[in-house]
């Protein structure tokens, strides 16, 4: 049998926009980029032959033909929606998508994910591809955890929350630790660095009050668990948030020779479009896992 309605996504997004007044909100509530629901307006209006909407400079209207399909449709799809509700409500929605950057994901969010899915297994999470030059326009990701640099701000409409990562520390071999007796030891020791981050160790010595603010650095890496392989490898000491080692920590291949932590301005934040917060259980759910497991964290 061959249907000649619409898409249920076309007609969310034409009743959203008339609604609304605007592809852009139309969008943030159907949870969607403004892309998409562009998208399936102009397939509803190419199916249907005619225009349906005007851009005025109030806002986005319905054309003539625009408010006569909305009349007929808007009933049925109420009509649905009720059908759907009196038949015993929408199934929850129980999937979480998730971007987070590689190493963190690697080294402190997935250790964790069993002891989430043990408390919660009616929820499965995903976890999406991380873009270094994430706009958060996507539509396939729920939660983005990403990295907050000193003065970035936020999209709009995307709301962060601050979870861990804003201190920094030595780290190295216990034989590497061994002679080291103050902060300016380690100024004559391999000091491995993140290529993005040359200057975490310049910072830490000062916070830690080493007068030489300048360290020669060693080897650099691009990514911080290559980083952090290296520094078990006895090729020198790093300087990084202890979240991301504590598996070497509890195994005692890697030390933390001095116990200062100092700030760097950057963290890892919890990151969600403002118009889907409260919308899914189950990213709510997870949203207060992972904060949980943040507070947790720090008080190790």
């Amino acid at each position: 049998m061959k249907f000649k309605s619409p898409s249920l996504a076309e007609l969310h997004a034409f009743l959203g926009v008339c609604q609304l007044g605007s592809f852009r909100r139309a969008a943030e509530v159907l949870s969607v980029t403004q892309g998409a629901v562009s998208q399936a307006i102009l397939r509803l209006e190419q199916r249907l032959g005619c225009s349906l909407f005007d851009r005025q400079a109030t806002g986005v209207v319905p054309t003539a033909r625009g408010r006569e399909f909305q009349k007929l449709v808007e009933v049925h799809v109420a009509g649905l929606e009720s059908a759907v509700t009196q038949f015993g409500g929408a199934p929850a929605q129980r999937k979480v998508r998730v971007s987070v950057l590689p190493t963190l994901g690697t080294r402190w969010l997935v250790p964790r994910l069993a002891g989430f899915q043990a408390l919660n297994p009616d929820i499965e999470v995903e976890l999406r591809q991380f873009r270094f030059d994430e706009d958060f326009t996507r539509d396939d990701v729920d939660l983005w955890i990403a990295l907050k640099l000193p003065g970035k701000k936020w999209p709009r409409g995307i709301q962060g929350r601050y979870l861990l990562g804003k201190e920094i520390t030595p780290a190295c071999t216990p034989a590497l630790a061994r002679n080291l007796k103050q902060p300016a030891d380690l100024a004559a020791r391999p000091l491995l660095h993140h290529i993005n981050y040359p200057g975490n160790w310049a910072v830490w010595m000062e916070g830690a009050g080493v007068k030489k603010t300048l360290p020669a650095l060693g080897p650099g890496f691009d990514l911080g668990n290559n980083l952090i392989v290296a520094a078990t490898a006895g090729m020198g000491a790093i300087v990084i948030q202890p979240c991301l080692i504590e598996s070497e920590l509890r195994s005692g291949q890697l030390v933390l020779p001095f116990d200062i932590c100092v700030p760097t301005g950057r963290g890892y934040y919890l990151c969600q479009r403002s118009a889907t917060a409260n919308t899914n259980r189950a990213v709510d759910v997870f949203a207060a896992w992972l904060q949980q497991q943040a507070v947790d964290t720090a008080r190790v």
